[in-house]
C-alpha cells in the first residue's frame, strides 16, 4: 500500500510542489527588503490601500508578502498589474502567477490520478492555468461595464460641485463619497493617489488605462487639456456629458438592431449541445462508442473548434464601436 502511494502521480507531484514552496519561502527568506517609495508601492498595487503595502514593517504577515514580492519581482508585469487594479483583487501580480502556477501543478497531479494517464493531468493542468485568466478577464470586464454605467451619473455630480464653488480635486472626493462601487473605488484611488503627490493629470490616466472606457478617455482628455491651457471647466464638462449622452443612446439603437444577430449566434452556439443532450436522454447508449474510436474523438474536437471559431466570428461581425 505504501509503495503504491509513494510510485503514485500525485505524490509525485506533490513532492515536487513541496520542495519548490521550501526553495521560495528560503530565497524569501534570504532576499534582502527593497524599499520603495510610498507613492510606488501605492500605484502598483491594486488594493489602493496604503496600509497594506508593507509600510508597517512590524506586521509579519506584510513583511512577508513584500519578501515574496521581492523575490519574484522577476515575474513582474505591467500589463497584469493593471489588469488586477481594474479588478480591484486584493493581490499582486507576482502573487497571481505564483498561485496561477501552483494551481497548475496541482491540476497536473489531480488529473493524473484520478484518470490514470499523463494526457488527463495535462488536460486538467492547462484548464487550471487558464481559467484563472478567465475568471480575471471577466471579472475586469463587470467591473468596467459597472464603471460605463455610472459615469454618467458621476460626471453630473461632479459638474454640479464645480457650478456650486468645488474644485476639482473636492468633485471627485465628492463623487467618491456618494457613488456606488466600482465609481467610488476608482475616483477615490485618484484622490488618494494626488494626496500621495502624484500629479492630478497622471492620476487621471491611471485611472483612464484602468478602466479602458472610451467616453472616460475622452472626459480625461477633456480635463487635461483645461489643466493645461485654461478655460471654463464647467462649459467643457457640459460639452462632454452632452456628447458621452448622445453616444449612449446611439449605443442602445445599435443593440436594439443587433439583437437578433446575438441572440441567434447564441442559439446557434447551444444548439449542437442541446441535440446531443437531447440525444443521451433519449438513448443513453447512444455515445457508448465514442470513448473507443479515435475518429469519432477527432471529429468531435473539430467540430468543438469549429463552433468556437463560429461563435467568435458572429460576435465579432454584430460588434459595432459607437
Amino acid at each position: 500500500m505504501i509503495d503504491q502511494l509513494i510510485n503514485s502521480p500525485l505524490f509525485i507531484i506533490a513532492v515536487v510542489s513541496g520542495l519548490g514552496i521550501i526553495l521560495v519561502g528560503l530565497g524569501i527568506l534570504l532576499i534582502p527588503t527593497q524599499s520603495k517609495s510610498r507613492l510606488d508601492q501605492f500605484v502598483e498595487n491594486s488594493t489602493g490601500d496604503i496600509r497594506s503595502h508593507g509600510i508597517q514593517k512590524k506586521d509579519t504577515l506584510k513583511g512577508f508578502r513584500l519578501r515574496f514580492n521581492n523575490f519574484l519581482s522577476f515575474l513582474s508585469s505591467p500589463t497584469l498589474r493593471i489588469k488586477l487594479a481594474s479588478a480591484h483583487w486584493q493581490i499582486s501580480d507576482h502573487e497571481y502567477l505564483f498561485l496561477q502556477i501552483l494551481g497548475t501543478i496541482i491540476g497536473l497531479g489531480i488529473g493524473w490520478w484520478i484518470s490514470k494517464s499523463v494526457i488527463g493531468g495535462i488536460g486538467l493542468a492547462i484548464l487550471m492555468y487558464i481559467l484563472p485568466g478567465m475568471i480575471l478577464v471577466r471579472s475586469v470586464e463587470n467591473r468596467r461595464q459597472k464603471f460605463q454605467n455610472q459615469l454618467l451619473d458621476a460626471l453630473v455630480l461632479i459638474r454640479g460641485a464645480i457650478q456650486s464653488g468645488y474644485s476639482l480635486l473636492q468633485s471627485l472626493d465628492l463623487a467618491q463619497q456618494e457613488m456606488a462601487v466600482p465609481a467610488s473605488e476608482e475616483f477615490g484611488r485618484v484622490v488618494r493617489e494626488v494626496q500621495l503627490g502624484l500629479p492630478l493629470n497622471q492620476a487621471l490616466l491611471n485611472l483612464s488605462a484602468r478602466m479602458e472606457n472610451d467616453d472616460l478617455y475622452m472626459v480625461v482628455t477633456s480635463i487635461i487639456i483645461n489643466l493645461q491651457v485654461g478655460g471654463n471647466l464647467t462649459t467643457m464638462l457640459n460639452a462632454v456629458t452632452d456628447t458621452i449622452r448622445a453616444r449612449i443612446y446611439l449605443f442602445g439603437e445599435i443593440r436594439a438592431l443587433t439583437s437578433y444577430a446575438r441572440y441567434a449566434a447564441l442559439l446557434l452556439s447551444l444548439m449542437p449541445f442541446l441535440t446531443g443532450l437531447t440525444i443521451f436522454f433519449l438513448n443513453p447508449s447512444y455515445f457508448d462508442k465514442v470513448p473507443e474510436s479515435l475518429a469519432s474523438q477527432l471529429i468531435l474536437a473539430f467540430a468543438a473548434i469549429l463552433l468556437i471559431l463560429g461563435n467568435i466570428w458572429l460576435r465579432r461581425i454584430v460588434k459595432i464601436k459607437v
